[in-house]
């Protein structure tokens, strides 16, 4: 278990009418610009959701606390939103104990170079090492301080797991917080759709495998890598149904 304590796309609309009624950001504390909508989904969370269809990004979130970490900060050059976001809450980047990468696309992983020194960077080391094979990308990257193993990881007062998803990528992963009920997915799956295996590294057979055993989950709060959070069981549920019926037999 990796503990820490603080120191001195590929997707399709299948249509609505096939889907259960979704619960997607039901009274919640949210603020919205034309790039992104922040969203306070509970007290120590929050979400960066990006919303410009002409630029890819990722949505990002902050699990607050008494160590700060920051899920996917996305592209570099649009890494301005995050910042901006954080400075709403009163937030330095300095604060930013540890980032978890779930993947390493840029779209996701690039703006790490723009973090704190001190902040931790962390993936899973099969995904390091898939991004090594393009070095010439990531020239500037720095090493992860640490690599995300299968099982439970101690961050301040968050307990977490890490779940190995691969499929999308090599060595993709996702986040579930018990105490929350919560799962970042990354890529590997989002409202209606699923992450593309296209690109190097991707794989159907194991994204399929993956998706089945995050749907297995107690989850009340899913927080995808791209488009809309959903929010209720039967709604998260319903979700997994649909990408089951609509896309198992293309993996």
């Amino acid at each position: 278990m990796n503990t820490f304590a603080p120191s001195p796309a590929r997707t399709a609309k299948i249509p609505l009418t096939q889907m259960a009624p979704r619960l997607i950001f039901p009274a919640l504390n949210r603020k919205e610009n034309k790039k992104v909508i922040r969203v306070k989904v509970f007290d120590g969370l929050h979400a960066f959701l990006w919303r410009v269809h002409t630029q890819n990004n990722c949505n990002a979130y902050l699990i607050d606390g008494e160590m700060k970490i920051l899920v996917d900060p996305g592209h570099r050059h649009l890494f301005g939103h995050i910042l901006k976001n954080l400075d709403l809450l009163g937030i330095s980047l300095d604060q930013i104990s540890v980032a978890v990468v779930t993947h390493g696309h840029p779209d996701h992983l690039e703006a790490i170079t723009q973090l704190h020194a001190s902040t931790m960077v962390s993936m899973s080391h099969e995904e390091y090492k898939n991004i090594k094979k393009f070095d010439g990308l990531y020239a500037d990257m720095p090493e992860p301080a640490f690599f995300l193993e299968e099982g439970d990881l101690q961050i301040g007062d968050h307990r977490l797991q890490v779940m190995m998803t691969p499929g999308h990528s090599p060595g993709s992963l996702c986040l579930y917080w018990p105490d929350k009920k919560a799962l970042f997915t990354g890529d590997v799956v989002f409202f209606q759709g699923i992450g593309r295996t296209d690109l190097p590294g991707g794989n159907g057979k194991e994204l399929k495998k993956s998706i089945q055993r995050i749907s297995r989950l107690d989850t009340e709060y899913l927080f995808t890598g791209h488009g809309e959070i959903l929010i209720g069981k039967e709604a998260i549920k319903a979700n997994f149904q649909k990408i089951e019926a609509y896309w198992f037999n293309s993996l």
